[in-house]
């Protein structure tokens, strides 16, 4: 028998990387989610995208530049304890966890209704029990066949959407559909373009950050890529430029083929604008490509939450057992139990339905929850890099990947997200999970300080906290 290794293995190849970084922020949020903020903002929008992209940009740099000196799994989770306090440590990696384990949960709700639509007398929890026993097996093989994964998942994405860009751009330049007769792109400005005011653009923003969320999963990945300072800078460097371009593109084909206030009546805007084009079965194609962003969201949910198990169980505050390796070079407790917590989403979508009608909306409240947990990572990278520059002078000389005008960008980003912050708590579709994410965070804190604080501190003064 082989020996098993005792670390993770670095295989994830720049294709991977750049992949599972695009992948990783375009699902539910853009095919399912974009309805919400056109409805609340109107047009604007796309600027809502735009200044959400500039800023994960700056939020990406940071991380970049940490990762280029140190490329480590879990990356954000060690800045935070290295560079700011172990406490930020432990909520960040508890925070991952938290988040992915929901986001998962809903997927796997999610898969078992997309399946509905082909099998409408199928019982949503088996579609979304075989999904999770097969990303599971999938995470534990190894973790090249969760960047293969990964990368065929984002693939098809990617592909829908380019197709639809281009679909639509027939429609409005040439009239495809259309009777020959050009829309054009007066659609955007004819029906009001800031339509909910300075509230409904700031509303639509909380929303629209959650749907970039996962961005910094390529932070996770460092560890296990091949090459890593190469393909990380590629990556970084390359993803939120496509992104830009899938959000914006989509949703600026969709503003102009239809007034911004029918969008909510006529369904799903992407399956729409196929049919316009006479794709009968653009029903059955959009279902399939939103399905397969339901398993690439859990996929990655595995992936993520399972390296910040390990991370925690490194620095003792889970049970050793989770350091275990197996000989994929894959951690099996970790990806498990994570596997565990996403199967409570097949639980509850057996269970729900017998005591509540409006399954959809608890649908809705258990995915909103992660968006504060989900955002913390963004809050201590951007502080941590403020930190790791000054305390290494030498590694900032000659660096090719430095954060653009830090730290004044560090300070501006996090009062951008703060401000968005503010306004999740003043709509009501959003109030309460921004509650349910600051009693996550209460209570990890309470945690902290009651069973690690004074290990923590014992460890600083031998000097050996250091966690590289």
């Amino acid at each position: 028998m082989a020996e098993k290794p005792k670390n993770l293995q670095r295989g994830l190849a720049p294709r991977h990387m750049q992949m599972i970084a695009l992948g990783g922020t375009i699902g539910v949020g853009l095919f399912m989610g974009s309805s919400s903020t056109i409805g609340w903002t109107g047009p604007s929008v796309l600027i809502d995208y735009a200044i959400a992209g500039i800023f994960l940009y700056l939020i990406m740099r940071s991380l970049g530049e940490m990762l280029y000196v140190h490329p480590v799994t879990g990356s954000f989770a060690q800045f935070a304890n290295q560079y700011m306090h172990p406490v930020f440590g432990y909520l960040t990696a508890w925070s991952n966890i938290f988040q992915y384990i929901v986001v998962g949960m809903s997927e796997v709700i999610a898969i078992g209704t997309y399946c509905k639509f082909w099998w409408s007398g199928l019982p949503g929890w088996i579609p979304g029990l075989v999904a999770v026993v097969s990303l599971a097996i999938a995470n534990l093989i190894s973790v090249k066949a969760f960047g293969e994964l990964e990368y065929w998942f984002a693939m098809i994405k990617v592909v829908t959407i380019v197709l639809m860009i281009i679909a639509g751009l027939g429609v409005i330049i040439f009239g495809f559909g259309h009777d020959m007769h050009p829309v054009g792109i007066s659609n955007i400005w004819k029906y009001g373009f800031f339509t909910g005011g300075v509230k409904g653009f700031f509303f639509a923003l909380a929303i629209v950050l959650g749907s970039y969320q996962g961005i910094e999963l390529i932070g996770v990945t460092a560890g296990e890529a091949e090459n890593p300072k190469k393909s990380l800078i590629e990556a970084i460097q390359s993803t939120i430029g496509r992104i830009l371009i899938f959000y914006i593109g989509a949703i600026f084909v969709i503003l102009s083929i239809y007034p911004w206030d029918k969008i909510g009546e006529i369904g799903s805007p992407f399956v729409e604008t196929f049919a316009k084009l006479g794709i009968t079965a653009a029903a059955g194609i959009i279902n399939f490509v939103v399905l397969t962003a339901a398993l690439s969201g859990s996929n990655s949910g595995i992936y993520s939450a399972s390296r910040m198990t390990l991370l925690l169980a490194e620095d003792h505050k889970l049970p050793k057992r989770f350091l275990r390796i197996n000989r994929h070079g894959v951690p099996f407790y970790a990806v498990g139990a994570i596997s565990f917590g996403i199967f409570i989403g097949v639980v509850l979508n057996f269970v729900l339905p017998l005591f509540f009608k409006n399954a959809g909306e608890i649908f809705v409240m258990v995915y909103s929850s992660s968006v504060l947990p989900g955002m913390v990572p963004w809050f201590v990278i951007l502080i941590s890099q403020i930190r790791f520059r000054k305390l290494h002078p030498e590694e900032m000389k000659g660096h090719p990947f430095k954060m653009p005008l830090s730290p004044y960008t560090n300070y501006i980003t996090i009062f951008f997200l703060i401000l968005t912050l503010i306004f999740m708590f003043f709509n009501d579709a959003t109030r309460v999970p921004l509650i349910i994410g600051v009693i996550f965070l209460a209570v990890m804190t309470i945690i902290y300080f009651v069973k690690y604080n004074q290990s923590d501190v014992e460890k600083a003064k031998k000097g050996s906290d250091d966690m590289y």
